[in-house]
């Protein structure tokens, strides 16, 4: 459902413009100045704002330009007195698509809101059949503004036209696999196909003939010819993660086919060529790993000629919001929700979380969020017990009944914390009743002041 947010100023003019666009099927946020537009923007995917010039605190102006900067896809219609034409020329200027005159002529309003609500949801439509068909070869959407993410998209240009060798480091969860999809989608081997392999996947018993290929009988359950995954990946990329979970042995193996481009099946004397780019990643420290004789150096060296960071969750907060919204547009299409972002105290919550398992852990947290909430907004009280790590719940009793009774007591607790004592709300929250949260609190029914 598409989201439209009416910054207005009036209470009766903002109440009346809310009911009759709700009327038209769409999910309607409001804002009584241009500060709590600003803020919605941020927590919400709005694809029109119809606002105001003339607000307290940030006017029309100066919400579409800094607006923009936080909701770049969002459209601006903008609402203005006779004597204010000047104004909405200069806000045509700073990006509004269109404008009314005040008094309002309810129809007119409509028709435009609903011509451009088409052209907008036809855009996103047509960028939706973009994105999913430059998926099919391998392009990948990086989502964020931060300067971190940033340095990585630009070492991506410069690293994709090459055939360099690749290693891309990183905490698991921050994403390393999509870096090396979209080094392969910028490259000139695009159309070729990518292979990925989780070295730590595989036993290590059947690592050589999975890689490298094996001849029919070479062992017991070869019953075919295999051409291994290596060879699989034709001229395009191989991507190798958990490079540090391989096997001191099977490193040998692997530096001589790097450093001879050619692939010796077992049970088979030929030799046979290897033509794609490898590109590697690992959450360890490699160099570590090389002084414990746990990795070999040689080695290190030959799959490093690039290295590349993927940073930590914690180390670009301000992509949270982006990300956030993603996943909330695509869990929406996914779980058939109709989310339209998270409300402040949440995004404030996810903003502050420290993100041990990174992005994965975000995405996990909001979709969870998403089948266990109410919609349209992922609320604080939804992220309790997914922003809190494990440990925190964890009690010394070793009973699993008594351990459960100190989880409830602790998350009801929090829960009032959060609704400040009100025990009627905290019992709708949790989806009990009001007698029952009594009793799980001990207290006779109407001992404290709600």
């Amino acid at each position: 459902m598409s989201t439209i947010l009416i910054a207005e100023d009036e209470d009766l003019l903002r109440q009346e413009l809310c009911d009759v666009i709700k009327d038209q099927g769409y999910h309607v946020l409001t804002a009584n100045d241009g500060e709590s537009a600003l803020a919605a923007l941020r927590t919400n995917s709005v694809q029109l704002i119809i606002t105001d010039l003339r607000m307290p605190r940030t006017g029309g102006l100066e919400l579409i330009r800094k607006g923009r900067e936080t909701s770049p896809d969002s459209q601006f219609l903008i609402m203005t007195a006779f004597g204010s034409m000047e104004t909405a020329i200069e806000a045509l200027r700073a990006g509004a698509i269109d404008y009314v005159l005040k008094p309002l002529a309810m129809d007119e309003l409509l028709a435009k809101v609903n011509r451009f609500m088409e052209t907008i949801e036809l855009r996103a439509n047509n960028r939706m059949l973009k994105r999913d068909l430059d998926r099919k070869v391998g392009t990948l959407e990086m989502i964020g503004q931060s300067a971190a993410l940033d340095k990585i998209r630009e070492l991506i240009r410069k690293v994709a036209p090459t055939r360099s060798a690749v290693l891309i480091t990183g905490e698991s969860g921050t994403g390393k696999e999509l870096i090396a999809r979209a080094i392969h989608a910028s490259g000139s081997t695009k159309n070729e196909p990518f292979v990925p392999i989780n070295c730590a996947a595989i036993p290590e018993a059947l690592l050589e003939s999975e890689l490298f290929g094996h001849r029919k009988g070479a062992f017991t359950g070869a019953v075919a010819d295999s051409e291994g995954l290596f060879r699989s990946a034709r001229k395009g990329t191989l991507f190798l993660d958990e490079i540090g979970e391989l096997p001191v042995s099977m490193q040998a193996k692997l530096l001589r086919v790097l450093e001879e481009k050619m692939i010796h099946a077992v049970g088979s004397a030929k030799l046979l060529p290897f033509e794609a780019r490898v590109i590697t990643a690992t959450n360890r420290n490699l160099k570590e790993e090389i002084v414990k004789s746990a990795f070999r150096e040689d080695l290190y060296f030959r799959l490093a000629v690039i290295e590349l960071h993927a940073p930590p969750l914690r180390e670009r907060t301000e992509d949270i919001p982006l990300l956030v919204g993603h996943f909330v547009r695509r869990f929406n299409q996914e779980l058939t929700r109709a989310y339209s972002g998270a409300d402040e105290p949440a995004m404030q919550r996810l903003s502050a979380s420290t993100w041990k398992g990174n992005i994965r852990e975000l995405q996990n947290t909001i979709e969870r969020a998403m089948i266990l909430g109410t919609e349209p907004l992922i609320r604080e009280t939804d992220l309790i017990s997914t922003t809190q790590s494990a440990s925190s719940f964890l009690s010394s009793n070793k009973v699993l009944k008594d351990a459960i009774h100190h989880f409830e007591q602790a998350h009801i607790k929090h829960v009032l914390s959060l609704c400040k004592n009100d025990k009627r709300q905290a019992a709708k929250d949790l989806g009990i009743s009001l007698s029952s949260l009594y009793r799980y609190l001990g207290e006779p029914l109407g001992t404290s002041h709600e």
